[in-house]
């Protein structure tokens, strides 16, 4: 089957995958009134999908939830989980700032359900705290996405031996497993590309989801990567599924992982505007475009409710509409329910359009929301569910 995708515009042009890379950028400048954005394309089943912002609100906004030890200030969150016992939110803090890769303040905290922190470590292990997980034992998961940059190592020359791995803590602290090679970037089963998100099955089979960058790549190439891999829960690799591209089981930046009653995998392919589903051999089950463009997606196995956080959409990157915001349906037929519009905020979280959402999301066992902020407005924020029956 040849591959088919859309330019970001809202033309309703669509081009097969081996257009010539001018023709496309005519038609988005066309459409646009400006040089096309890398990644602004997406797949032509995104055409005519009719955009989900018009739902009931339930939940009050709580912005600024939780403090961080000696008073310093939140940075960019997009790894929150929540605790095993349903009370404790897990967050990685990107050491105030959007990096850890200077700073030996501990990124990886655990607050209580009044915002305070009860533990805290993974200064110095870490580079860009970007996925999470909590096992069935308590262990912590953290996916380490990106390697520090020339700045960073000429400050800090030790940073080189962090970053695009994924780490196991104990609850306290006490790192178990590192998957891939702190510091350097490749493929499976020694390496990773910018790992995402990492989530630990109830069969303690581990998936971890790459690549960030593949989001903003418009064409196959030899570093178009995107993939998810799995690894036994001693740690030997199994396989890896999945490739960069438009098409059912193909992605573009798989940026966040969940699964549900059933033991289906949902997969946020950011980049292509949709959840994935698969079985946990790869299968390809479904594709859901209802939810938007998805940075961090949670599912309550309790209920099989799904949260979808959205903070990027805008009229390049998601065109047509789509609100950023959090989405909140149904796992076992798709159904959004509900939807909490985008914070107000003079910048944007993303690349543009209007105000800012969390990246991260997580919920606790009386369905309270909590979200990651990486834009304009960082750290947490809780959304209380007050007129849901």
């Amino acid at each position: 089957m040849k591959k088919i995708y859309s330019t970001g515009s809202e033309t309703g042009f669509a081009f097969k995958a081996g257009t010539v890379a001018m023709l496309a950028s005519l038609v988005c400048a066309t459409a646009f009134a400006q040089p096309p954005r890398p990644g602004a394309v997406y797949p032509a089943a995104h055409a005519g999908q009719q955009p989900v912002n018009n739902l009931p609100n339930p939940y009050e906004t709580q912005r600024n939830f939780g403090t961080l030890p000696d008073g310093r200030s939140w940075g960019s969150v997009s790894a929150v989980n929540i605790d095993i016992d349903g009370v404790h939110v897990w967050a990685g803090d990107r050491c105030g700032t959007n990096s850890c890769a200077t700073s030996d303040v501990d990124p990886i905290v655990k607050l209580d359900p009044n915002g305070r922190v009860v533990q805290a470590f993974g200064g110095g292990q870490i580079i860009w705290p970007h996925g999470i997980d909590v096992d069935s034992e308590g262990n912590v998961w953290i996916a380490d996405a990106r390697l520090a940059n020339d700045n960073e190592l000429a400050e800090n020359p030790d940073a080189a031996n962090r970053g695009s791995a994924v780490l196991k803590f104990s609850p306290e602290g006490e790192l178990l497993m590192t998957l891939g090679t702190p510091g350097e970037m490749g493929d499976p089963p020694t390496h990773f590309t910018e790992p995402n998100d990492v989530l630990v099955a109830p069969n303690g089979n581990i998936f971890v989801a790459e690549t960030h960058s593949a989001q903003f790549q418009n064409e196959p190439g030899p570093n178009a990567k995107s993939r998810i891999s799995i690894w036994a829960p001693d740690g030997t690799f199994i396989k890896s599924f999945g490739q960069w591209g438009f098409e059912d089981g193909e992605f573009r930046a798989p940026h966040s992982l969940a699964m549900d009653s059933q033991g289906r995998l949902f997969v946020a392919d950011r980049g292509n505007n949709r959840i994935q589903i698969f079985t946990q051999d790869g299968e390809h089950l479904d594709t859901w475009y209802q939810f938007s463009r998805i940075s961090g997606i949670y599912i309550d196995r309790s209920n099989d409710m799904l949260y979808a956080i959205d903070s990027e959409s805008d009229p390049n990157y998601n065109p047509g509409g789509w609100r950023k915001g959090l989405r909140v349906g149904n796992a076992r037929n798709g159904q959004v329910l509900y939807f909490v519009p985008e914070h107000v905020s003079e910048r944007s979280s993303g690349m543009g359009g209007v105000g800012s959402m969390g990246e991260g999301v997580t919920v606790d066992s009386e369905g309270n929301v909590y979200a990651g902020e990486v834009g304009p407005i960082q750290g947490m924020t809780r959304f209380v569910p007050r007129l849901l029956p």
